[in-house]
Formats: structure tokens, sequence, C-alpha cells
């Protein structure tokens, strides 16, 4: 990472105030707006920061049309908008350490100035936590928006509980002493903004959303998210828990079949098959799925609890189908795991492997 040349770092010098605002734009080929929207931050008082990740020598221009009202830092190859996020998160600790308030802003011109001032006044108000700048998705959104931020927002609920409207959005606040946290949050492109919000839901921190008004241009052509690629690096965690959970499925399924054509015992089959399926499932999930590091007797007290409750109910609710239901004992089998998976994933991302807070 290099900076760009003839940058007027009198531009900083002279904005070391009690409390540095700052605006920090990831940009990677920005349309022709982004030099106006640089210049209607900096009149409102930001020092504004763009990031240029690695757009080619076609962009110079529209990033030299910037030098006047910002400081724009210069990646030599695309390496993602999370990497270009925390790029220039380094460069304001760097300079100004946690004395400072940070707005992430869109290069796309999605976002106002104006808003990024509400949200700035917020953080503001509202040390340590997270303010959104939330979009109303009406019928004038771009399809793909609207699609990707609704499953997006229902799997983000389900996953951590926290009512959120827009995880999608790249309009967002916070105070300096968020930086060291958020330096650390794993992931490069379009998949750290979620991984932001897992983390602060992980670690019980408050998140705001403000309503925004929302602009498109041109069905926002100038958005270089890709829809199948940079959905996979979103939902990569809880599709490596389904693939894993399918694993373990396969494994307790075929047991229980085996055990229930030897045994023709129903309680029986189901208890010893959970429990060849919970050692397989233990080891991938803490080895493969959430990466977790703590002590392994500690983790695995918790999953085996975790796997006995689960087992008693998914016991009793195999019975229910079978006795009361009349449900075939293969297919009975079936509709309970399913019962249990998502309750499954939301206690072992929350309790069982949950990482330790970075405070």
């Amino acid at each position: 990472m290099k900076t760009m040349p003839m940058i007027r770092d009198i531009i900083w010098e002279a904005m070391i105030l009690q409390n540095i605002r700052a605006a920090l734009i990831p940009a990677y080929q920005p349309s022709v707006f982004l030099p106006d929207l640089v210049k209607q931050l900096y009149y409102l008082n930001f020092t504004v920061i763009v990031v240029d990740d690695g757009s080619g020598e076609q962009y110079r221009e529209t990033f030299e049309r910037c030098l006047p009202y910002a400081l724009v830092l210069h990646h030599d190859k695309n390496s993602g908008k999370g990497h270009a996020l925390k790029t220039g998160l380094h460069e304001i600790h760097m300079r100004h350490g946690t004395n400072c308030v940070i707005a992430t802003v869109d290069a796309d011109g999605q976002h106002r100035a104006e808003d990024a001032l509400t949200i700035m006044y917020l953080a503001e108000q509202n040390p340590s936590a997270l303010i959104l700048g939330s979009r109303t998705l009406e019928k004038q959104a771009p399809l793909r928006s609207r699609f990707g931020n609704t499953a997006t927002q229902w799997v983000y609920r389900l996953c951590t509980g926290y009512p959120i409207h827009d995880t999608q959005t790249g309009l967002r606040a916070f105070t300096g002493d968020l930086i060291p946290i958020l330096i650390k949050i794993p992931g490069e492109r379009y998949e750290y903004e979620m991984n932001m919000l897992l983390q602060f839901a992980r670690d019980k921190r408050k998140i705001m959303e403000y309503p925004i008004e929302t602009i498109y241009i041109d069905n926002n052509a100038a958005s270089h998210f890709d829809a199948v690629k940079d959905s996979v690096r979103i939902y990569k965690e809880i599709l490596k828990f389904s693939a894993s959970s399918f694993l373990g499925f396969l494994v307790d399924y075929a047991a229980y079949s085996l055990l229930l054509w030897i045994t023709g015992h129903l309680l029986v089959s189901n208890i010893f098959a959970r429990a060849i399926s919970a050692c397989v499932n233990f080891t991938i999930n803490r080895r493969y799925v959430f990466k977790s590091s703590d002590r392994l007797m500690k983790e695995a007290w918790k999953y085996f609890a975790l796997a006995a409750a689960i087992l008693f109910g998914n016991t009793c609710l195999l019975g229910f189908f079978v006795s009361v239901c009349g449900i075939h004992q293969m297919l009975a089998k079936i509709f309970t795991e399913i019962c249990f998976f998502l309750l499954s994933w939301l206690v072992q991302r929350m309790f069982v492997f949950r990482k330790k807070n970075r405070r």
C-alpha cells in the first residue's frame, strides 16, 4: 500500500481537533460521482480518506480530482472491500489513535453526505456502539438488493437474535476505540461487513440503526457485488456448519438404520446413533467450522451437554412423530433432525464455540 503523490497532508494537520471526524471511502473503479461526494464530505468538516482498491490507470483522473479534499491511499491490486476498509482504519489509527469518530461511506453514490454526518453525531452520542445507516428498500430498489438484504436479514436474525433491518449497508459510524477490534475481524471482501455484525452480536455490543434516504443510480450499476461469489463469502460460515451438520446427519442416519435393523428397538437405536454422530460432528465443528482454540475438555463438556439435551428432545419428538402421528420410523427421523438443526447451530455458535470478547 502506498500514498498517491501530491497529497495535501496539511488537511490532516489542520483537522487535529478534540474529536476528529473521518469519512472512510473504499473505492474500486468508482463512478464519476466520487469526487463530488468527497467534496461534500469535506465541506461538512470531515477528514476524508479514500482507498483506491486497485482500480487501474483509467481511474487515476477520478482519484486525482479527490486530492484537494481527501487523503487518497492506493492498493496496487484489487484486494477487496474489507481489506480496503482495514487499510483506511490502519491509517486513521496511525495518525490519530482512538481520538476520532469514523463513518464508512460507499463510493457508488448511494449515500448522502448529510446522512453520514447524522450517523456520525449518533456515534458520538453512543460511544463504542455501531451505528448503521439503514436503507428502506422499496419497490424502486434493484431486485438483487431487495432479495439479498432480505435473505441476510433473516439469516443474521436467526444466528444472533439481533433484529437488524439492513445488514448490507456500507454507511456505518463508530468511535475510534473500536478500530483495534475492527481491524482484527476476519474477511477481506464483502463478507467483512457481515463478520463485523456477527462479532458485535457475539460480544454483545450495541448496534443501532438510523433510517437514511436510498439513492440508486442506473439501477445500482456501479456496484461490484457479485451475487454468487460474494453471497457465498457472506454465508460461508453457516454453509460450513450446514455441510458439517449434513455429514453428521448421514453418519447418524446410517447408524440409526443399521441399529434399528439389528435391534428393532427405536429408543436404543436413536441414542447410540446420536452418540456416534455427536463425536464426528464435534470434531468437525471445532476444527473446521468455528476454528476454536479454547480448551478441548471445556468445549467438549459444553458440546456434549448440548448433545444430551438435544438427544432428549430429539428422542421425545421422534417418539411423538412415530407413536402419536403415525409417521414411518425412517421419515420421522428426517423430520426430527430438521427441527433441531437451527437450535444446534445457534447454541454452538453463541455458547459452545463462542470466541472470547475482544474488548
